[in-house]
């Protein structure tokens, strides 16, 4: 394969889309997020945490209090691609979270989500 079909098929290749959560392993509490690219979007919670940028508050605090050993990022559910590569799946993304939202109920004192959003 050239540098040209190289180029093309990772333009082709659609990334990891699903649903994760970030477990803070001292007091159980939980963040759910869905993300079209799973591996960036934890990447960019990890670098937003360490970095002490992280707009949830209430996760930020605990991150700063245990470090990055207190908590797991990990995924929870994959959004299988379709054939149509341009396809958009940002409505069956929404649909995913709101059921793992649903299921864990990661509010209040179970998690870091905020309970009036989807």
């Amino acid at each position: 394969m050239n540098k040209k079909e190289a180029k093309l098929k990772y333009k082709q290749t659609i990334p990891l889309m699903g649903v994760y959560q970030i477990k803070n392993l001292k007091n159980g509490r939980i963040f759910i997020g869905g993300a079209k690219n799973l591996a960036g979007k934890i990447n960019s919670h990890k670098f937003q945490l360490k970095n002490g940028l992280h707009n949830n508050k209430a996760l930020q605090k605990d991150y700063d209090e245990q470090g990055e050993a207190g908590f797991l990022f990990e995924i929870l559910d994959y959004l299988s691609p379709k054939k149509d590569v341009v396809c958009d799946y940002t409505e069956e993304l929404k649909l995913l979270e709101k059921l793992w939202l649903e299921k864990l109920q990661p509010f209040d004192d179970k998690g870091y989500n905020k309970p009036n959003i989807r």
